[in-house]
């Protein structure tokens, strides 16, 4: 199982949730804390392997975050946590898209496992999802759209430059 926030900061780790889906824990083991390195208690996941692999990477964490963006919106959680975590989602994205840095980047930044936790934390059984909710989910599936779309557009920009730059040689 995953280091919680709360084990990192040597608290008493708190029981996963019995409300948590089984797919959602798996998901987020796999993708965000699943590997340990040998002797450490540094974990990271697949995410991070994939996002050495250009657009790929970056699919792969974009459809997780919209999966798990989606369990907030269907058990309630209150919008300012939604806000949360696609903030957590933003970030993930805009560092993550950096050539090198995003690399890194990923073996430390657990977006998926912060908004799991958030989505323990704060679930509202009874509560009703609202439009601002529904607005910061949208919000969240632009910016997944966005960590494909934009190295794609930069590919095809680069590539294109080069292709001009060849042809006037």
């Amino acid at each position: 199982m995953g280091t919680s926030d709360d084990e990192r900061r040597g608290l008493a780790p708190r029981p996963r949730d019995p409300e948590t889906p089984d797919w959602a824990e798996g998901l987020v083991r796999f993708l965000d804390d699943g590997l340990r390195v040998p002797f450490t208690d540094f974990r990271f996941g697949f995410d991070a392997i994939l996002g050495l692999l250009p657009v790929a990477g970056d699919t792969v964490s974009g459809v997780t975050s919209l999966a798990i963006l989606g369990l907030a919106l269907k058990q309630g959680v209150p919008t300012v946590i939604l806000a949360r975590m696609v903030g957590n989602i933003a970030i993930d994205a805009l560092v993550g898209s950096i050539p090198g840095l995003g690399d890194l980047f990923d073996f430390v930044f657990k977006a998926n496992r912060k908004n799991l936790d958030l989505i323990e934390r704060f679930r509202q059984p009874d509560a009703e999802a609202g439009a601002a909710d529904y607005a910061l989910v949208g919000l969240g599936i632009l910016l997944a759209v966005a960590m494909v779309a934009i190295p794609l557009v930069v590919l095809f920009w680069a590539g294109g430059a080069l292709g001009e730059w060849i042809r006037s040689w």
